[in-house]
């Protein structure tokens, strides 16, 4: 769905990336079309949609925070050409139009949220709960800070969320699934077959002579484009990050003890307490109930006394900080298990305690975490050196010193790979190792040449690599002698197939003749094997997926046969039974298929409503804008 209603029914952070910008947006667009709504307008504004005017500085900012806040889930920066070959501008485009064209709905339609169901919203969010498991506003700030936002701006994006989420809801919330079409979905996912099989492989295709040079030379002419030498490059690494750089032994003990007192509660759980909690509306009522527990009466039966269920009474095993009245948790946990407190003044009145279970919490020593105390602070200081030493390398590399030499100069650690392919292997076909996963510095040099003074990448935990492409080896043919090896192991696993497939078709035919699998087994000398409860898309580990495919293309009683797990693999098989599902609407399973297929069907009728709106409204865009904003070359 389209991000902002993708992001109110989840949290904020984790999963509307990829997913929005793929999901209904495209949906809207391929069923009311794109181009007729498009139409050149005014210069200064890239779209416009109903009183909206989206600037081309607006949507440069829009398409940049995209391709940085997917740049990063991907672990790699995107450049325009990337991103335009993945669709990612036409995407970013239609999922504009579609939150401007809500956020027009909703002013229209006079909608708005208060402040109180923002910030629950936001306190609420697990995504910026703190160790003790509360709400954390450094952890808040840093989160939204990394995703590009400011705390102001972001504020703003969650109105806009929550307020198209209200309108989507509003036209898709009740949709009710046909029972056929669940049916039809639990039968696809949960009917089961039995089989009985053989399973062929080498032993079976037979012994099978070197080939001659002669026919090893024609099979390695006609596929000499498999044995190609790939391109090489030369590159040269010089990762600067706040791990590198960081000097733990030179943190003293004074500033990580401050560190730790500071921050104690993110070393340890809270103390929780087991509280129950009687709320009385005058205090003489209170007290009075204070009074018959000195004299005996029990908690429980001044709450049944006052019509209270036990539910009414048990705020469950808290922390000191889940209790909102200072008063009232100050008296919670100073009292002993057991203990009942005197009237306490809150904001619903008087409120008598009594404290149950009292889980003690952990904690950890300074001893235990100083070590990890003393990194975080060095890395953290670490981040201005690296500003430092960054902004010297670049006055190196401007002086013309090549990155090894600019390196050498600064005392940084660098590295050169003499030859790596695209997929990260060296020569011997191996994975060149200690290669940083995230950024992908492989398709960065590949996008580069020889020369070229590219632009460092950003490490996900902060700092910089830089990168040199040294030399290209283009890719070219090998000679059979360079790969005869290879040449001959590709032969005789083709060979080994060509024969498989021979003796499956012989075999399939006596199964269709009437031969039972036993027979053949005998006749074979293999052993006959049975699977009973396959499932599509479920790898019941025995039975290779390739031939669980073709089973469930195959009738009940009829026979079959399919590439096993392997080239030199091979099975023969027999369809002994098929068991449809019972399908119960009620129970998680029909839920479950009900949940999807809702969700789907929203998805149709929140894109159609789109579609209703931006013709109602009225979308125009400045293609030329755009054109410049993307990179893409101007359309005529």
């Amino acid at each position: 769905m389209l991000r902002g209603i993708h992001k109110a029914s989840s949290t904020w952070l984790g999963k509307w990336l990829m997913a929005a910008v793929m999901g209904l947006i495209t949906i809207s667009f391929a069923v009311w079309g794109i181009g007729d709504i498009f139409r050149g307008f005014g210069l200064n504004s890239a779209i416009k949609i109903g009183h909206t005017e989206i600037s081309t500085d607006q949507f440069r900012d829009y398409y940049s925070d995209r391709l940085q806040q997917i740049g990063r889930r991907l672990g790699r920066s995107l450049t325009p050409e990337q991103a335009r070959s993945l669709g990612l501008d036409q995407q970013a485009l239609r999922q504009l139009i579609a939150e401007t064209t809500l956020d027009e709905q909703a002013k229209a339609l006079g909608l708005a949220i208060s402040e109180n169901d923002i910030v629950r919203r936001i306190t609420g969010d697990p995504t910026f709960r703190g160790a003790n498991g509360q709400f954390d506003r450094a952890r808040f700030e840093d989160v939204i800070r990394e995703a590009g936002y400011t705390e102001a701006r972001f504020v703003a994006e969650q109105r806009n969320v929550l307020l198209r989420r209200e309108i989507a809801e509003s036209i898709s919330g009740q949709i009710r699934v046909p029972v056929a079409a669940m049916t039809a979905v639990d039968e696809f996912q949960n009917e089961k077959r039995n089989i009985e099989y053989l399973l062929l492989g080498q032993a079976q295709a037979g012994d099978i002579a070197a080939p001659t040079p002669e026919v090893l030379n024609k099979y390695f002419e006609e596929r000499k484009v498999l044995f190609r030498a790939p391109e090489y490059r030369k590159i040269t690494l010089m990762p600067l990050s706040p791990t590198d750089v960081a000097k733990p032994d030179q943190v003293s003990d004074a500033d990580a003890r401050k560190f730790y007192d500071e921050h104690k509660s993110n070393y340890g759980t809270p103390e929780r307490r087991d509280v129950h909690q009687i709320v009385f509306p005058k205090p003489e009522e209170a007290s009075a109930a204070r009074e018959k527990i000195a004299k005996g009466t029990s908690f429980a039966d001044i709450a049944k006394e006052r019509g209270l269920k036990p539910s009414d009474v048990d705020l469950g095993l808290v922390a000191k900080s889940a209790i909102i009245n200072p008063a009232a948790a100050d008296a919670a946990f100073s009292l002993k298990a057991g203990d009942v407190s005197q009237p306490i003044k809150s904001t619903f009145g008087m409120v008598l305690l009594q404290v149950g279970k009292i889980d003690p919490g952990t904690q950890k020593s300074y001893a235990d975490v100083a070590q990890s105390i003393k990194q975080g602070i060095a890395e953290s200081r670490a981040r201005n050196t690296i500003s430092d030493l960054r902004d010297k390398f670049e006055d190196e590399r401007a002086a013309g010193s090549t990155l090894a030499e600019a390196a050498k100069k600064l005392g940084i650690k660098f590295r050169t790979i003499e030859a790596i392919d695209r997929s990260g292997r060296g020569p011997d076909g191996k994975p060149v190792p200690n290669l940083p996963k995230a950024p992908d510095v492989v398709a960065a040099a590949f996008a580069s040449d020889v020369g070229v003074d590219n632009d460092p990448l950003p490490i996900p935990a902060g700092g910089y690599i830089w990168f040199d492409v040294g030399g290209i080896t283009p890719a070219h043919d090998r000679t059979l002698a360079e790969v005869k090896t290879e040449v001959e192991a590709h032969w005789r696993n083709d060979e080994i197939a060509k024969r498989l497939k021979a003796k499956t078709d012989e075999m399939l035919g006596k199964l269709k003749s009437g031969t039972a699998m036993a027979q053949l087994a005998t006749e074979s000398g293999l052993t006959m094997q049975t699977a009973t409860g396959l499932q599509r898309n479920a790898n019941d580990g025995f039975v290779p997926p390739k031939v669980v495919a073709t089973v469930f293309r195959t009738p009940k009683g009829d026979a079959g046969s399919s590439d096993g797990a392997k080239p030199t693999e091979r099975a023969v098989f027999r369809v002994t039974d098929v068991a449809e599902p019972t399908f119960d609407p009620a129970s998680d399973q029909g839920k479950k298929i009900a949940a999807t297929l809702q969700s789907s069907y929203a998805d149709d009728i929140i894109g159609a409503y789109l579609g209703k709106l931006e013709n109602e409204f009225g979308v125009t865009m400045n293609q030329a804008a755009v054109n410049q904003v993307i990179g893409a070359g101007t359309s005529n």
